[in-house]
């Protein structure tokens, strides 16, 4: 006999968990094109997944975009002034020293302007507040968004973060670039991104929108891109 939790929505919340999964494999493992296209072609085939299986456009929070787009601008200008600022004071200055956006100017305005919204930003939204989002609020409510789905959010980063202090002057200065600095790293960039998930996910559901969040999720890793350039070439 089927347990009455098991139904339809878990069924579907452990398919979209499992393809998420593959997705970030991919793309971190994979050769690059392949790499390059995981997340973004994922999270589309998420989407369709998610309407073949009748969830409302309004439910993946593809409705309401002027709220929602307010909402992410006014939470994007906000980030964008505390990076600034701490871009901008030497005790802080040290966290932005990313050699990976800090040495090519040209290509670091792509990445923030071009790369980080089409692979990163605009996929992952989709995934996590769209489709993810959509799955777990019906079955669990939107404390179970917060909770599940942020901590999911939180461990989609594992595999991003391996190389976190080898890439980053500041933080290997602190943690070194052994094992155990590479530990710390991952378990703060977890716990970095855990927290990071909880305020999308509220800002999803304040602005009624993905476009909320979007706007928030650019402008942390769109000005952390450009504040990491910024501070590199003021220090090389």
């Amino acid at each position: 006999m089927t347990p009455r939790w098991f139904d339809r929505t878990v069924v579907d919340i452990v398919v979209v968990v499992a393809a998420l999964v593959v997705f970030n494999l991919t793309a971190h493992f994979a050769p690059t094109p392949v790499a390059v296209a995981a997340v973004p072609v994922g999270a589309l085939l998420l989407v369709a997944f998610a309407r073949a299986r009748g969830v409302q456009w309004a439910d993946l929070g593809l409705r309401n975009l002027g709220r929602g787009a307010r909402h992410g601008a006014a939470a994007a200008a906000v980030t964008l002034a505390v990076v600034a600022i701490a871009a901008s004071i030497p005790l802080t200055q040290s966290a932005f020293l990313n050699e990976r956006y800090g040495v090519n100017v040209g290509a670091t305005l792509v990445a923030a302007l071009i790369i980080i919204p089409l692979q990163t930003v605009i996929p992952e939204e989709l995934a996590f507040r769209g489709v993810l989002h959509a799955k777990l609020s019906r079955r669990f409510g939107f404390r179970g968004v917060a909770i599940i789905g942020s901590l999911l959010f939180g461990l989609w980063h594992v595999a991003s973060s391996l190389g976190l202090t080898v890439g980053n002057d500041g933080f290997s200065a602190v943690l070194g670039t052994g094992l155990f600095g590479q530990i710390v790293g991952v378990c703060g960039a977890v716990a970095g991104t855990t927290i990071a998930g909880f305020v999308f996910t509220w800002l999803r559901h304040r602005g009624r929108s993905v476009l909320a969040p979007i706007g928030l999720h650019w402008a942390l890793n769109g000005a952390g891109a450009l504040a990491a350039l910024t501070v590199w070439q003021m220090t090389h």
